[in-house]
């Protein structure tokens, strides 16, 4: 089972170069923003060599800590709408493709269950998609850091300092996997949902993936006139759960740093165990469950042939 599961798995990267692509793509297009920002900057020398003289001198290491945290979180949220749109596209296409090409048909004959079919292609897209992004994102830090370091010392500043002697990559690191894993795992709901659609769409498997919600959410208004539905479908896209003392939008405001620049760091703000025993954690994966059975249902009975 396990085997098998790593060859399935291993045929979903093969097939789906996206996934790779992808994080590659925007890697390059924020480090390319990086260094137009600070081409940008260099042409306000006064300014600029205040800036540096103030980060050396002045600023303490949690003050550094947390612009540079700040400046590690600006360049993931990209990183972050890449992933949802990939594993959107990725599930709704990856049950349907075969079908359509007919290569379903090759992939039968092979000694795997339609079980173990369905179930490769949804860990690939609630945790290996996540994982393979928090890879970019790492490496993307690291190059921008190097990029950043070497633009600093050409200005005169002291790069040890200001970058590598201040900088929490642990920190960073491991609240953006955790992030990432995080979100596959909360919306697995709605990824089971995908690859249902995946499994009987004829055509257009985009449009019967989000039009159904969007005809309950309006048959709920007009008949009872609450959006109950439609609320719960858009509350569940906030991972409350996952950060206990304050939401990410408000985490680089400046009243929070007034009351305590030393507390910058997303993995202190993080509650995995809240998270982990919040009711909707456990009855997103009963509802990814049932979905998912009945993708495996419907693809191992489905004759497109």
């Amino acid at each position: 089972m396990i085997g098998n599961q790593i060859a399935l798995i291993r045929r979903e990267l093969w097939e789906h170069r996206a996934i790779f692509v992808t994080p590659a793509a925007i890697a390059v297009i924020v480090t390319l923003g990086v260094l137009a920002m600070l081409m940008l900057a260099s042409g306000f020398a006064k300014e600029l060599n205040l800036a540096i003289f103030g980060a050396q001198n002045v600023a303490g290491d949690a003050e550094r800590r947390a612009a540079l945290t700040g400046f590690f979180v600006g360049t993931s949220w990209l990183f972050l709408v890449a992933l949802m749109f990939l594993t959107v596209f990725y599930s709704l296409d990856s049950l349907y493709a075969e079908r359509k090409d007919k290569s379903i048909l090759f992939w039968r004959s092979m000694p795997v269950t339609d079980a173990e079919t369905v179930v490769s292609k949804l860990l690939t897209a609630a945790i290996v998609i996540p994982a393979i992004t928090a890879a970019g994102i790492w490496i993307t830090h690291l190059v921008n850091l190097v990029v950043f370091s070497i633009w600093v010392a050409t200005k005169g500043g002291d790069a040890g300092l200001l970058v590598w002697g201040s900088v929490s990559l642990f920190d960073n690191w491991v609240a953006a996997l955790i992030v990432v894993l995080a979100s596959g795992l909360w919306m697995s709901p709605f990824i089971a949902w995908f690859l249902f659609v995946s499994t009987w769409a004829k055509r257009m498997p985009i449009m019967w993936a989000f039009l159904p919600p969007i005809v309950l959410g309006l048959l709920e208004w007009i008949v009872f006139r609450t959006k109950y539905f439609l609320t719960t479908i858009g509350e569940r896209g906030d991972m409350t759960p996952l950060f206990h003392t304050l939401s990410l939008e408000q985490f680089f405001e400046e009243e929070q740093w007034r009351h305590g620049v030393e507390n910058i760091s997303l993995l202190g703000h993080m509650d995995l165990v809240g998270f982990v025993s919040d009711p909707g954690f456990w009855n997103g994966l009963v509802v990814c469950a049932l979905l998912t059975t009945a993708a495996i249902y419907v693809r191992r009975f489905r004759d497109d042939s």
